[in-house]
């Protein structure tokens, strides 16, 4: 008590001696506009101050206690005095936000607010599926409300920035950040990432002022997708054509939703850090695109250019980072050390000091910071919004809708809610903790609602459950390695003998929730553990077997495509995974849901994806070897973009376009019909494909352009309505410019991406 007493004196002198009167500080009139208010401050602003606005700490001490002592707590803390901080992470909950909130704004001479940045990934502490699993659902209004719920829980805790949405597309389910983005396709990951951005945002900038929103951030900038091997952190070396057909799209989509912020990457690209990379941050996202936002670094980028061999040291780290475009310094320590004397010696101009403080200044207005610091930090409603039943009926209705049916041969599925006797097996079916999946750095351990829970739910039925063996060696945390065990076994024959007297077997396997993400690249994509050997040993004896997977990667499962007559993609569900899987499983909710990723039938064939690019030799027309194939494994995917199951089943036929001939401008009008054709009321997501048949860069041989969430009863049938403009049905070259080439298109559209209806046009000149 004695050391907070010492504190809150001191505090208080330099409040009222330190700082400037409120008479001097024009810049809190709220009649004026927002540049109006920063051209108020600017000048009233130290160089020392304005890199202190780009200069980001990671939480550092217990901000409610007495003042740290010695190390760099004390360092940082002492920043925050000065006014050497413009924001802080991990730091969480309306107590804490306040009190390194109330130092920034009471102690500091400019009274400068502080944005607080979280890594809201998927939820805050009431958790919806793995970004992945949520682009599963093609839904993108329940995208946006999944975001929503994130943004409410995290603002209600003070937070008022999340490092998401990931839009990185990746088609190597060896990188374990698969799991933060939207899968393989750039159409798709452009609307997941615009929806998810209107979520945590709102539908305007105005809306950033409400106290239930929070600034998003895209990220990785660019390409940190495409990592040779899937290897965390690794360099990239891909195509200009890549790069804009690919790699750009889903970040342009973000800037066109109104994102405040991007993130740079780890990565290099051509040579270059991402994070030192004038023509990704200066040329194209600035320049270009007029993004109007800051640019923050990734953890301790900007230092990393120097293991990178691209800085040969902090300071020319720190020039190179600034004059690229990167605005704010996440945890690297250099801008607040190396910048202001940089700027003195001329080596950066000052005006660039300038601009990226008028933009980070200007979310923070944006936000309603300076007019209400503390309108983040009301401990009433973290506690009424936090973990509430409705955030919680919210996840779970995402839960379900992101799951995917693989497979259902035997009638197995939808289960019967009376009269079976029914083996649960598998250590992840009675897990609370692994289903919470990675980056939930907020929420408590063992929370998840367990598969086992769920079941248990429908009493009607005799459960029985064996976990068989234990997944985990040890315990498995974020910044850990995760060991799986390999050897005891002594559970097995415990849960063969369940399964040899049930009726149905529900196995619940797959990856372990810390298994993927950052610092998660794998080469092996099989079940981990001896998870593939129970599965076998289980069939033996009993081979109605539903395979329930959890995962935040596609998995190479030949065998059990080949043998289980049921599978369930049902990946890392969040906190209500339990009821998610038992409602879809009884078939109170029936399965939508279509891979956002290819899988692949084993490692070997990553990357693997649909829109892969013809090779001059792609078929067997000679029968000889000489074409394009494996000796030992066909080349198609297990499982392919776009394809998943329904408990009913969907006819497409009279597909129909308004014309065959297009000059360039027209509009090209698809129409198909669609049947509910089978026995229960469902949702299917049909999808539009083109392929343009010869242009000046070649095009792949499948791209998605469109589509639509349809539901239908039972026998009912609807028209769905597609149109294709230049947006759709152009490319850009090598150089960025993006063209519409005359020439003839095929067009498909179906349930999948590996078949559907087709049909064709021509754009003349």
């Amino acid at each position: 008590m004695k050391n907070k007493k010492i504190i809150f004196i001191g505090v208080f002198s330099l409040f009222t001696v330190g700082n400037m009167s409120a008479q001097k500080k024009p810049y809190l009139d709220k009649n004026k506009t927002v540049e109006q208010r920063i051209d108020l401050l600017l000048p009233l602003m130290t160089l020392e101050e304005k890199v202190g606005q780009m200069n980001q700490y990671n939480g550092f001490w217990d901000v409610t206690g007495p003042a740290p002592k010695g190390g760099t707590a004390e360092l940082k803390y002492e920043h925050l005095r000065k006014g050497l901080v413009g924001s802080m992470l991990t730091v969480r909950g309306v107590k804490e936000v306040r009190a390194v909130q109330k130092i920034a704004v009471e102690e500091t001479r400019l009274g400068i607010p502080l944005i607080i940045g979280f890594d809201v990934i998927h939820g805050y502490k009431t958790l919806s599926p793995i970004p992945l699993a949520e682009a599963a659902s093609w839904d993108l209004e329940a995208i946006k409300k999944s975001a929503a719920i994130a943004a409410d829980e995290a603002s209600a805790s003070g937070i008022n920035w999340t490092f998401g949405p990931n839009v990185d597309v990746a088609n190597d389910a060896r990188w374990g950040r698969v799991m933060e983005g939207s899968g393989e396709d750039p159409y798709l990951g452009s609307k997941v990432g615009y929806a998810r951005v209107k979520g945590f945002q709102g539908e305007t900038v105005a809306d950033l002022a409400k106290v239930n929103t929070i600034a998003a951030c895209a990220k990785h900038f660019a390409a940190y997708g495409y990592v040779e091997a899937g290897l965390e952190y690794n360099i990239v070396d891909i195509s200009n054509s890549k790069l804009y057909n690919s790699v750009l799209p889903p970040f342009k989509g973000t800037v066109d939703a109104g994102v405040r912020t991007f993130m740079n990457s780890f990565n290099t690209l051509n040579g270059i850090p991402a994070t030192g990379n004038v023509f990704l941050q200066r040329d194209i996202l600035k320049g270009k695109w007029k993004f109007d936002g800051f640019v923050i670094s990734d953890y301790a980028s900007i230092r990393e250019m120097i293991a990178h061999g691209y800085a040969k040291d902090e300071a020319d780290a720190t020039a190179k980072a600034v004059i690229a475009g990167s605005d704010m310094d996440m945890e690297s320590y250099l801008y607040v050390a190396k910048l202001v004397d940089l700027v003195k010696s001329g080596k950066v101009k000052e005006s660039l000091v300038d601009d990226a403080v008028r933009r980070i200044l200007r979310v923070k207005f944006e936000l309603g910071l300076f007019d209400d610091p503390y309108r983040y930090c009301d401990e009433k409603r973290e506690k009424e919004v936090v973990g509430s039943k409705a955030n919680n009926d919210g996840v779970l209705d995402m839960a379900k809708k992101s799951i995917v049916l693989l497979k259902n041969e035997k009638n197995l599925l939808p289960l019967k809610k009376s009269g079976q006797k029914i083996a649960l097996i598998g250590a992840l079916a009675n897990d609370k903790n692994s289903p919470l999946g990675s980056w939930r750095i907020a929420a408590s351990d063992d929370t998840a609602v367990s598969v086992l829970e769920g079941m248990q739910q429908y009493k009607d039925n005799q459960l029985t459950f064996e976990k068989g063996a234990d997944l985990l060696k040890q315990k498995a945390t974020f910044l850990t390695e995760t060991v799986f065990n390999t050897t005891d076994k002594s559970g097995f024959e415990a849960a063969k003998k369940a399964a040899k007297n049930a009726d149905v077997v529900v196995m619940v396997l797959g990856e372990y929730g810390f298994q993927s993400g950052e610092g998660r690249s794998r080469t092996d994509l099989n079940l981990p553990g001896l998870q593939q050997e129970l599965l076998e040993e289980i069939y033996k004896v009993n081979p109605n077997v539903v395979l329930v997977l959890n995962n935040g990667r596609p998995l190479s499962i030949p065998w059990a495509a080949e043998n289980i007559p049921a599978i369930v993609e049902a990946w890392h569900l969040g906190t209500q995974t339990g009821n998610a899987v038992a409602q879809v499983l009884y078939g109170d909710y029936n399965p939508s849901g279509k891979l956002p990723m290819s899988f692949p039938r084993n490692v070997g064939q990553v990357p693997i994806y649909y829109n892969k690019y013809s090779t001059g030799r792609p078929t067997d027309s000679d029968k000889n070897v000489f074409w394009s194939h494996y000796m030992d494994v066909e080349k198609t995917p297990q499982f392919p973009f776009g394809f998943g199951l329904s408990y009913t089943t969907f006819d497409y036929k009279n597909l129909k376009l308004n014309k065959t001939s297009f000059a360039k401008g027209e509009k090209v009008e698809v129409n198909v019909e669609v049947t509910n054709s089978g026995n229960y009321d469902g949702k299917e997501v049909v999808q539009l494909y083109i392929h343009d048949e010869f242009a000046s860069i070649i095009r792949p041989i499948k791209e998605l352009k469109g589509f639509e969430l349809v539901n239908l009863k039972k026998g009912e049938t609807k028209t769905v309505k597609f149109t294709l403009t230049d947006k759709e049905l152009g490319f850009y070259n090598n150089e960025g410019a993006y063209l519409v080439e005359p020439g003839t298109f095929k067009i498909m559209v179906g349930g999948s991406s590996d078949k559907g209806l087709q049909s064709g046009f021509e754009i003349k000149e």
